[in-house]
């Protein structure tokens, strides 16, 4: 004879909710070893316990539960070693994504420790900077406003969340505002990528020379003080602007509510007009 069990037993013995077993047997996936007719109660018997084991172990691989059905419906080899190969493969897809993720974190975390040790704010220089890889939306903007509305919008169409992303977002000046003092006048925002998608939205921060300067205070808030004291060095130097003024967002309110932490990056393109000047390499 049968040891007979209730749900609540059972549930107790295997650490699965009532509910769900109420629901396998809803399904059809794991059904009761016999319903009392006059109080509708269920029982389970000892030999279904490898039956509900091998639904935990499946569904602990991520397996979903119409294929946990199909497995017991069909009972073959064959089938059940082409599931396990193919949950294989998308498990290890996770894991890639997840090495992804992972190192994103860990570049912000190093770009949070460099920028929070960060002593040349407010000093011009020049940095030679590689090839960076970048998502763009050309649209204008002028304002705060305009500037959250095109993030949202680029985020909706890369499908990213760049807000989290320390230095990972930014805005482009053309070299005709740039020269003209409109510095406000931006034609483009930016994220940061990790690698060249095939996105059409995907281009590159061509490999060059920039006049950089690192600013406490949001540009929209204070505009040209910076700009001008970058140009004057540029000139200085003997350098000339070649393209676009790019302004990178390393720390901002997402970060810190403290604005005195707050940092931006202004960096401008620049060729030798007479006078060589030495620069520091950096990967940012």
């Amino acid at each position: 004879m049968h040891k007979r069990f209730t749900i609540g037993e059972i549930s107790k013995l295997h650490n699965i909710p009532v509910k769900t077993l109420r629901y396998y047997d809803d399904i059809d996936l794991f059904k009761p070893y016999e319903v009392d007719e006059r109080t509708g109660y269920r029982y389970y018997s000892t030999e279904q316990f490898e039956h509900l084991n091998t639904i935990h172990y499946l569904r602990e691989m991520g397996i979903a539960l119409k294929d946990i059905k199909n497995v017991f419906e069909r009972r073959d080899t064959d089938f059940f070693y082409t599931l396990l190969q193919k949950q294989e493969e998308a498990v290890a897809q996770q894991i890639r994504e997840l090495e992804k993720v992972k190192q994103r974190a860990r570049n912000r975390m190093d770009d949070l420790a460099w920028a929070m040790n960060l002593t040349n704010v407010g000093i011009p220089h020049l940095q030679k900077l590689e090839e960076r890889h970048i998502l763009e939306l050309k649209e204008p903007i002028h304002t705060h406003a305009e500037l959250e509305l095109a993030l949202r919008k680029l985020e909706n169409l890369t499908k990213r969340k760049a807000t989290v992303f320390i230095g990972g977002v930014g805005v482009r000046l053309p070299l005709e505002a740039l020269q003209s003092k409109k510095f406000q006048a931006y034609e483009s925002i930016f994220i940061m990528a990790e690698e060249k998608t095939d996105s059409p939205l995907s281009t590159v921060l061509p490999a060059m020379t920039y006049a950089c300067i690192y600013c406490n205070e949001s540009r929209l808030e204070s505009p040209g003080d910076y700009y001008d004291k970058l140009m004057d060095y540029i000139n200085d130097q003997g350098l000339r602007a070649t393209g676009e003024a790019i302004e990178r967002v390393i720390i901002d309110d997402y970060v810190t509510k403290n604005k005195d932490e707050y940092l931006y990056e202004i960096q401008i393109p620049v060729v030798k007009r007479k006078a060589h000047a030495p620069w520091e390499t950096r990967n940012a």
